[in-house]
């Protein structure tokens, strides 16, 4: 996982070129090189990030303040593998690079990230890179790592092979960057040339060319590749095994969601019994009255409502990051592909969709990456099946509130974590099946290869992981203190006009029971019919919304919908929000990435019945088996 960062303004301003000196820096490297991280140190951890006009590629800047040089800006590139590659990402790569992305300076350097542990095929991108002519300085990151596991490489031979300074750096540690500091001094003289070395490139294009051209280069240099560990060749072997590996990871799973019960669920009953006490001790202040009603009911039960599956939703990412950051689920990603190809996907698919169990919006814009327009919209359009940290709540809450906490299966296994499970996959087999569907008919399309570098295994920091946890923590409680803050605010002012009247006679009284016949069969209230509506504006809003409504905590919360709701319909709503789209910034993501409003509108509309026929399934399913 890449350093946070802060963002601050920085203008862009482009400036007449001056021959030979140096005011714009361009950091390209391919993906997994490190190369963010460089960025972050480069940049001490400030930076801009907004988007290439006319594009959906994201552009970060940011002023070298890291290194002493705050009077030159550094242009974070896309990670490629090649200036030749048909995605949207290469295609802004070179745009920026040769001077043709407006609003954007020309480049009057380039630093090249590449990582040492995988020299040999990474050398080929350098290739596309010092052909255009531009000072280059390669940067052989993880050098730390290649040396200790025995890989050696002859940086002066390599230097001379390629016409361009070298140098190794570790970019987690901060060594080795005075190297940049030396180069962009240098170069910042005006009557400095451009690289002027030696250098035989090899047939733009073709990739049989490349191959051999970098090849050649890594015998001349001496390139000792490091060997992999022990551990990770037996790991291998046994996680990435074709039978085993599959039920290993599901294993991993089950233990994850088991533990989020049985740890998670005591933490948000705790946090749950503060956050009431808090509430108490804050209406004494208030007195009785409509401010208390107001603020107490209104707003306090409404948010803590949702902010009582915090605990649970953070120890869920910390298990999700202790995998990634690991080096494990790169291994699942190669496991996923033989699934992903079943249906017609590219494996590439498979990190968009995992990143979608966050929040479907970045996992859309992670799609960029897969070159075939037909693959990258089908990912985009089944990502939202995948169960977002957003639907966590509702889940939770009808879970605690209608399933036993009993073992099953031996006892190895909660009755509510295999609920929860069961709801995960739901959503998984909905994303497989849309997606066969799509590529069947409408995105019909013939497969591409699948070419991932598989990291090395590696122990998470504890640094890496309070970043993670600590940036999901912050997205959840600003979603909890701007959109639930003013839906319930909204909410409870409905709920008490005309002032003076009972709950069913006020104005959101009446739009529930409007709605009401519609969601009937469904085995839902008016109540619930009041959150699915205000949900579309954020899933997890449902949850604040009944709080408010009812005038309950959580616990409270529970008892009332245990009381309004049979277990079909409890069932029946979560299945709901299973396949439902509930969710107007996914909407909008779409929007721009597809160019077109036609896509997530067919998306809403085929979400919308999915969930509705599904939920009606499983009201009269649970309601005959249990009568």
């Amino acid at each position: 996982m890449s350093d946070c960062c802060v963002t601050e303004t920085i203008d862009i301003q482009v400036e007449p070129r001056v021959p030979g000196k140096i005011r714009t820096v361009a950091l390209v490297g391919p993906p997994n090189s490190g190369k963010s991280t460089l960025f972050n140190r480069l940049t001490g951890l400030r930076q801009k990030v907004a988007n290439y006009p006319g594009v959906t590629v994201e552009q970060h800047v940011g002023k070298l303040s890291g290194i002493g040089r705050s009077d030159l800006l550094l242009i974070d590139l896309p990670g490629i593998y090649s200036l030749e590659s048909f995605s949207e990402d290469a295609r802004v790569a070179v745009d920026v690079l040769r001077g043709r992305m407006p609003g954007t300076p020309e480049p009057d350097a380039v630093l090249l990230v590449l990582d040492s542990l995988h020299l040999r095929r990474q050398l080929m991108l350098a290739a596309s890179i010092l052909s255009l002519g531009l000072p280059t300085l390669i940067l052989l990151n993880m050098s730390d790592l290649m040396e200790t596991r025995g890989g050696e490489v002859d940086t002066l031979a390599l230097a001379q092979e390629l016409g361009a300074p070298v140098a190794k750096i570790s970019a987690s540690r901060g060594t080795g960057l005075d190297a940049i500091t030396h180069f962009l001094d240098r170069k910042s003289e005006p009557d400095v040339p451009r690289n002027a070395g030696r250098l035989e490139l090899p047939v733009m294009g073709n990739a049989r060319s490349y191959r051999q051209w970098a090849t050649g280069i890594s015998t001349r240099t001496k390139y000792k590749a490091p060997l992999s560990s022990e551990w990770t060749r037996k790991l291998d072997r046994l996680l990435l095994h074709r039978i085993v590996g599959p039920l290993l990871f599901l294993a991993v799973v089950i233990t994850v969601f088991q533990v989020v019960f049985s740890v998670g669920q005591p933490l948000s009953d705790g946090f749950g019994d503060f956050l009431n006490r808090a509430g108490d001790k804050v209406g004494v202040f208030l007195g009785h009255g409509w401010l208390e009603s107001l603020v107490i009911d209104g707003v306090w039960k409404g948010v803590a409502s949702v902010l009582v599956f915090l605990p649970q939703i953070l120890l869920l990412f910390l298990f999700i990051g202790v995998l990634e950051d690991s080096g494990y689920l790169a291994r699942a990603a190669l496991i996923a592909d033989r699934v992903m190809r079943s249906i017609g996907l590219n494996g590439k698919a498979f990190i968009p969709l995992l990143s979608a169990y966050a929040c479907a919006v970045p996992a859309i814009m992670a799609t960029r990456t897969i070159e075939n327009k037909r693959d990258r919209f089908a990912t985009i359009l089944v990502a939202p099946f995948m169960t977002c940290s957003a639907r966590l709540p509702i889940y939770l809450l009808m879970i605690a509130a209608f399933i036993p906490n009993k073992p099953i299966i031996g006892g190895l296994l909660g009755m509510r974590a295999a609920v929860m499970l069961s709801l995960y996959l739901l959503g998984f087999l909905a994303a497989l099946a849309t997606a066969r569907l799509l590529k069947s008919s409408i995105l019909k399309t013939s497969s591409a290869p699948f070419i991932l570098e598989l990291p090395q295994y590696r122990l998470p920091t504890l640094r890496s992981l309070g970043l993670r946890v600590f940036d999901r923590g912050k997205v959840f409680l600003k979603q909890a203190g701007t959109i639930i803050l003013a839906v319930t605010l909204v909410l409870w002012v409905l709920s008490h006009v005309p002032f003076h009247s009972t709950l069913p006679d006020s104005v959101i009284g009446r739009v529930g029971h409007w709605i009401e016949p519609v969601i009937r069969p469904l085995g839902f209230n008016w109540k619930i019919g009041i959150g699915l509506l205000s949900s579309i504006v954020a899933r997890e809003v449902i949850v604040g919304t009944l709080g408010t409504l009812y005038g309950a905590d959580s616990t409270g919360l529970q008892v009332a919908l245990h009381h309004d709701l049979t277990l079909g319909g409890a069932m029946a709503l979560v299945v709901f929000f299973a396949f439902a789209m509930q969710c107007t910034s996914t909407l909008a993501i779409v929007r721009r990435e597809t160019n077109s409003w036609k896509w997530p509108a067919l998306q809403f509309a085929y979400m919308s019945v999915l969930a509705y026929v599904a939920a009606l399934a499983t009201n009269l399913l649970v309601t005959h088996l249990f009568l």
